[in-house]
């Protein structure tokens, strides 16, 4: 989930400093990247049964994965956000000068950067909330989950994080795929469509399997 810089007044790293960061920036983010999909199909599980949800999470509780896994998701989210900061505009000044740029440029994969860096500062807060409700609340089962799903405002919220979470994922292994050169500049276009396309269909997943737990029995 790699982010571009844009001129800023920040200080300026070494070139091989900036390097070593840029490479854990990328390693950090396509850790992120394999989890979020991973756990999308893990969830979606309960589509087809309560019961299959229930038996995945059992098998990462007994094994010990979901406490010692979700506090290394965790510190990896957080170190992720930390390097990429380091190209987020947070100013008003900083920002204007993105919108400036993006607009004058007219180019899709600055565009794809400005909405990446948008949904890396909602999903900061919202990712957050949803991974400490979740790891204070251990062991996971598909009957808590429609339980808070059903209650308050988590359904919005989850109709809210998905797509963020869904965009940024996608646009990050777009941008990973072009700065290590797996595609060039001839194949982005078709590879833009066809990432397009796998992000449609995570997030319809991730809809279907929101509606599941809306009306699925909490007892």
């Amino acid at each position: 989930m790699s982010i571009p810089s844009i001129a800023t007044h920040k200080p300026v790293v070494s070139c091989k400093c900036a390097a070593y960061l840029d490479w854990l920036q990328m390693l950090s983010g396509a850790c992120l990247v394999l989890f979020m999909w991973a756990h999308l199909f893990l969830v979606s599980s309960v589509i087809i049964g309560p019961g299959v949800m229930n038996a995945i999470a059992h098998f990462f509780e007994i094994t010990g994965m979901a406490q010692v896994g979700g506090p290394v998701i965790f510190a990896i989210f957080l170190t992720h956000f930390v390097l990429a900061a380091r190209k987020i505009p947070f100013t008003s000044k900083e920002q204007g000068l993105m919108l400036q740029n993006a607009k004058r440029m007219h180019h899709s994969d600055t565009w794809m950067w400005v909405i990446q860096a948008v949904t890396a500062m909602i999903i900061l807060i919202m990712g957050a909330i949803h991974m400490w409700v979740v790891l204070t609340d251990l062991p996971i089962t598909a009957q808590k989950s429609a339980a808070r799903i059903q209650n308050g405002w988590w359904m919005l919220f989850y109709l809210v994080l998905l797509p963020m979470v869904e965009l940024h994922v996608g646009i990050g292994f777009y941008r990973i795929m072009v700065k290590w050169g797996v595609i060039d500049s001839k194949g982005r276009f078709g590879f833009k469509k066809k990432e397009n396309l796998l992000t449609a269909i995570m997030i319809g997943i991730g809809v279907v399997t929101l509606l599941r737990f809306m009306f699925l029995a909490t007892k």
